[in-house]
């Protein structure tokens, strides 16, 4: 129970890229082919994006004590306008962490680097579909093709609530380096950024497991060559899952919801990005059809506030996405993983909305050993 809150709570940029090796691993890597594609209504500015990304992530655990994770791929995204077609592609920025067991089973402290392996510049031409990949309700596999890169270092402890039930708290600041987002604009230097976690979990019920985390982040004022700032206010997440037994399976539902907080204390020379809020609410259920293969269903929905014209919140866009996973053990060593999915939903456009249709499919090869 400490160990997974410890994960939950540790701050590093890898945690929800799949994890270090697990107890009586020594080293585990996972590749595969990810599909996202959006297809939209006439008379919005797109009539589809798609993207195709190639995940590629090792870990690899150096001592009982030791673990580094590198998670790195290569994407190609493309979206058709009226006026033609706008194309990014190449490698992702590289994450390498370290994570040190410094007190077992109670303390864990993490250093992370993001490497700038990935586009530190695009064409002025390419900022309307990095917007349409970065939209929260749309939720693309890769949303950004690249940074300057940066360090982050965290930690995380976790200890006893009563004798079932454990609560954890992480901590984790990050800095990142400058770089030019788009050709010609001049070098961003991005604000540094805090995060705070606290989680609980324990048994609730007959055969029920709950976990539920709440992270706070906050970051500095971002200087775009050396003249016009931006900030952004403090994220609030909150998020809760719980495990139910359903028959010869499980039944998980979970809640995720962030808000966006409106800056404060800024003059009138710092541009203040407005508030918002991304809500997602799933359930799936899991059974083994036999010791080798699993089959799991799923459904999820999500939506996204954005900031009104009269200073409100007001809906971009909703979806919701039903699919099937296929977990097949083919040997000790390898897992196949194959996953379906379809996106229903719609997007405020100009007052109005438009409908979207949003086929995803996954196809991951994992190995361990």
């Amino acid at each position: 129970m400490k160990l997974v809150l410890l994960c939950l709570c540790a701050a590093a940029p890898l945690a929800a890229q799949g994890g270090g090796p697990t107890d009586g691993v020594g080293t585990a890597a996972r590749t595969g082919l990810v599909f996202d594609g959006y297809y939209f209504g006439s008379s919005y500015a797109f009539d589809h994006v798609v993207e195709w990304t190639v995940p590629v992530s090792v870990s690899h655990r150096l001592s009982p004590s030791l673990t580094m994770d590198l998670s790195s791929g290569y994407a190609h995204a493309a979206a058709a306008t009226s006026s033609g077609t706008i194309e990014v592609s190449g490698p992702t920025d590289t994450d390498l962490r370290l994570s040190w067991a410094a007190v077992s089973g109670r303390l864990i402290v993490s250093v992370a680097g993001t490497l700038p392996t990935g586009k530190k510049s695009v064409d002025t031409s390419s900022v309307p579909l990095l917007s349409a990949l970065a939209t929260e309700v749309l939720n693309f596999t890769t949303p950004s093709f690249g940074t300057g890169g940066g360090v982050t270092g965290g930690f995380a402890t976790a200890f006893k609530l009563g004798e079932r039930w454990a609560a954890g708290v992480g901590g984790s600041y990050r800095w990142r380096a400058a770089y030019t987002p788009v050709a010609g604009s001049g070098d961003l230097e991005p604000g540094g950024e805090g995060r705070v976690r606290i989680g609980v979990e324990g048994p609730l019920g007959d055969g029920g497991y709950f976990r539920g985390a709440a992270v706070y982040a906050g970051s500095g004022v971002d200087t775009l060559d050396a003249g016009s700032r931006s900030v952004s206010g403090g994220r609030l997440l909150l998020y809760s899952g719980l495990n139910l037994p359903a028959g010869r399976g499980t039944l998980s539902l979970y809640a995720y919801d962030r808000y966006r907080f409106r800056p404060h204390g800024y003059d009138s020379t710092v541009v203040q990005v407005p508030r918002g809020n991304v809500l997602a609410l799933g359930a799936r259920l899991e059974r083994s059809l036999s010791p080798a293969l699993r089959l799991a269903s799923n459904i999820e929905f999500r939506n996204e506030l954005a900031p009104s014209k009269d200073g409100g919140l007001a809906l971009l866009g909703w979806l919701v996405r039903p699919g099937v996973d296929v977990r097949y053990r083919a040997s000790a060593a390898w897992t196949v993983l194959v996953q379906g999915q379809a996106a229903f939903g719609r997007l405020a456009n100009n007052g109005a909305s438009v409908s979207l249709v949003g086929p995803r499919a996954v196809v991951v090869l994992e190995w361990a050993r």
